[in-house]
């Protein structure tokens, strides 16, 4: 076929294939896309076979392990961004005519907040059983990615992405405190000094995490540069491994609220600890946003603290009503 017109793509081309090929695209990657979507990799190669076909051009290339859009596949990512946003404007509108009934809501949060999240949106759906809600919990990186696409409703950040221009409303208070085991031979100590706990080994996130450029650069004002014995990718990973006695960590009190008084973990009181930061809610400046996510941003910056868990995490024993120099931080995720 020498020449293609509209009425013969729109015959032959799904909007499930088109689905499909964004994934792909996006995570450069049949395999994930095939977990994303919840399809065999056979159904999304097949899927993209009969698309290339109908096309008649390649849409992927295969070079080692990766997977490249060609100039064809870059043309059609495009598109498949403007019927999707098309479908988006629509669910919109429909949603704005059925109030708060029915509507969907996609989010997307650094890990640190996976914690968080669930109970902000466990009270928000139970307000609201009509609304279905989209979560995807990611690191930094990603979560850059997300927001620069605009494939999410609203986006979760531990600190305003610089260069961007968005919204940013914090939310939430993220102080960031200095974890150890219950055993540890500091856990008795008062005002440690950041000279005494340099000399432990760290656990941290891997790098390009918030938390972890937040700890680095406190510590790198007062001259000093902690020892990562342990590198790990969740900040659940990172809980069990310092209530193994594995070192110590520098992670969010919020994540502590899991934890009881008697439990395996408690925050040191370490000079200059707390940091005291913000999480912030994020959308690109100017966009609209549907009735749905315009109630959970409300909602958010109404309820947010309130449904946080309020209760301490515990602390050493004989610190109890101390409080710590709090200290600035560049980002905390």
């Amino acid at each position: 076929m020498s020449q293609i017109d509209a009425h013969y793509l729109i015959r032959r081309i799904s909007l499930r294939q088109l689905q499909i090929f964004e994934a792909v695209a996006r995570l450069e990657s049949f395999t994930r896309a095939a977990e994303a979507l919840h399809l065999s990799q056979p159904t999304v190669s097949m899927q993209l076979k009969k698309l290339a076909e109908t096309l008649g051009l390649a849409l992927f290339e295969h070079v080692g392990k990766r997977v490249y859009l060609t100039a064809a596949g870059e043309d059609l990512l495009a598109t498949c961004r403007q019927v999707f946003d098309a479908f988006g404007q629509l669910e919109m509108s429909i949603a704005e005519m059925k109030g708060l009934k029915k509507g969907r809501l996609r989010l997307a949060a650094v890990t640190t907040l996976e914690y968080f999240t669930p109970r902000v949106l466990g009270a928000f759906c139970e307000r609201h059983p009509g609304i279905d809600v989209e979560l995807e919990v990611t690191n930094r990186e990603r979560l850059l990615e997300r927001l620069m696409a605009n494939r999410d409703d609203l986006y979760f950040f531990g600190a305003p992405p610089g260069g961007l221009d968005v919204e940013a409303r914090p939310f939430l208070h993220n102080p960031l405190v200095v974890l150890a085991a219950r055993n540890h031979p500091l856990a008795q100590a008062r005002r440690i000094p950041l000279a005494r706990l340099i000399e432990e080994p760290f656990i941290m996130r891997e790098q390009g995490s918030g938390t972890r450029k937040a700890a680095e650069t406190f510590f790198a004002e007062h001259g000093l540069r902690p020892e990562v014995r342990l590198e790990l990718g969740s900040n659940e990973a990172i809980r069990q491994a310092v209530a193994g006695g594995l070192g110590v960590a520098v992670l969010s009190r919020h994540i502590l609220s899991l934890d009881r008084e008697t439990g395996p973990v408690i925050v040191l009181d370490v000079e200059g600890f707390p940091l005291e930061k913000q999480w912030y809610l994020v959308y690109p400046r100017g966009k609209r946003l549907s009735v749905v996510a315009q109630a959970f941003h409300d909602y958010l910056l109404t309820r947010g603290p309130e449904l946080a868990d309020a209760s301490p995490p515990p602390r050493a024993p004989g610190t109890k009503g101390h409080q710590s120099t709090s200290r600035s931080a560049s980002s905390a995720e």
